[in-house]
């Protein structure tokens, strides 16, 4: 299940700049799966030929670490289970790949933001309160009355 810490999260395994921590953290098996693949497909419109090779029809061939923040993240939370991530370094492009990885395993994400999840139905946890929410609008909605964004 995807679950949220909304708001400011400062405990030792979180990692407020993804994009970086990727940059020297990244595994070359991470970036060997169908998974890392489809995201890198979808988010960035390129293809991962390996962990050392994108092939970006916008930039050509281009190391790894220059793909987006936001499949950075996401690579990351799919494997990289003892950190918590910023996953306001992800656009809403990012939301239905946050929920998959969530169906497969629990993950944990911080955000910063209410981000647009496309799907009318889907179960998430909001970590501040406990709570499971279903759709969209009961999302926005508890958000909202528990005051958990500034």
């Amino acid at each position: 299940m995807l679950t949220i810490i909304f708001g400011d999260y400062k405990e030792a395994n979180y990692i407020s700049n993804p994009d970086m921590f990727f940059d020297n953290t990244y595994e070359d098996k991470w970036l060997e799966s169908d998974l890392a693949k489809d995201i890198v497909k979808d988010i960035d419109k390129s293809d991962l030929e390996g962990p050392n090779l994108v092939v970006s029809p916008v930039l050509g061939s281009i190391p790894v670490t220059r793909i987006s923040g936001g499949a950075k993240t996401l690579i990351q939370i799919a494997f990289d289970s003892e950190h918590i991530f910023n996953a306001s370094a992800c656009g809403d492009n990012c939301a239905k790949w946050l929920l998959k990885i969530g169906n497969d395993k629990d993950i944990v994400v911080r955000m910063g933001h209410v981000m647009h999840f496309p799907e009318e139905s889907f179960d998430i946890k909001i970590a501040n309160t406990g709570d499971i929410v279903h759709t969209p609008y009961e999302l926005v909605e508890k958000v909202i009355t528990e005051g958990l964004l500034d």
